[in-house]
């Protein structure tokens, strides 16, 4: 996977940043790579590493905030890298409400679902014209190198691997984005541009907790590595970090 521009959301903590310093630090880097969070100037450690980086370009954004990603994020992004497009765009930006069905509220299946489903799916359709742009560049089957839309899901969007319930507006919401994904990688097909879903695992971060099982580094790792070997075949499909494909 060699792709020229990148962009990942929810790059300030977490997976995100650790898919960036990942990014940045593969043999053959990006040109660009955006970064995009909420509260740049908290950013610390995303801040950090964009000054010891020039291709990172930290770029303010709130996912659900769909004006702003209209009018300023995408011309900002199609300013700089102009008849390159975007090769690889990451919806990594997420939110988990740990909520029970006595406790589960129609305000937090809606923040959630918000911030998990719809964001993700009216980022790839503003940032579509230089998806196209990228594809277009080059020939060939559909691969991360060419254009690809890759949404960080969650094992608990699966029906098939339920087995402990709760979780309802986390499991909805990632259940959601997964057939959402399933829909773009049919939509997009015809224009050289690949779609799949990844599950990070249990990841030790903020959201995952100090009793989760898996360390960040090897999580990023094991998903970029997954990312290189998507190709016309795995379009549409639902794999976790370590390349297992996961029933729906």
């Amino acid at each position: 996977m060699q792709p020229i521009t990148v962009l990942v959301t929810g790059a300030n903590r977490g997976i995100g940043l650790e898919l960036v310093r990942q990014i940045v630090a593969r043999q053959s880097p990006p040109k660009h790579v955006f970064a995009t969070c909420r509260n740049p100037d908290q950013a610390k450690d995303l801040q950090a590493l964009a000054k010891e980086t020039p291709s990172i370009d930290i770029v303010k954004l709130d996912v659900t905030d769909y004006a702003t990603l209209r009018n300023t994020v995408v011309p900002h992004v199609q300013s700089k890298v102009g008849d390159l497009g975007l090769n690889l765009l990451v919806n990594n930006a997420g939110v988990l409400i740990p909520d029970e069905l006595a406790k589960v509220t129609p305000e937090a299946m809606r923040e959630v679902y918000e911030v998990n489903t719809i964001a993700p799916v009216m980022i790839t359709q503003a940032f579509l014209p230089l998806l196209k742009a990228a594809s277009a560049r080059t020939t060939g089957g559909l691969s991360c190198s060419r254009a690809a839309v890759i949404n960080i899901t969650s094992k608990a969007g699966s029906c098939g691997d339920n087995t402990n319930g709760k979780y309802y507006s986390y499991r909805c919401s990632k259940a959601a984005l997964n057939i959402a994904t399933v829909s773009l990688s049919v939509d997009l097909k015809g224009d050289g541009i690949l779609a799949a879903v990844l599950h990070p695992g249990w990841v030790k971060t903020q959201m995952g907790g100090s009793n989760a099982i898996h360390e960040l580094s090897d999580s990023a790792k094991g998903m970029l590595d997954v990312m290189d070997r998507l190709t016309e075949n795995e379009t549409g499909k639902f794999f976790e970090w370590k390349g297992n494909e996961i029933p729906w």
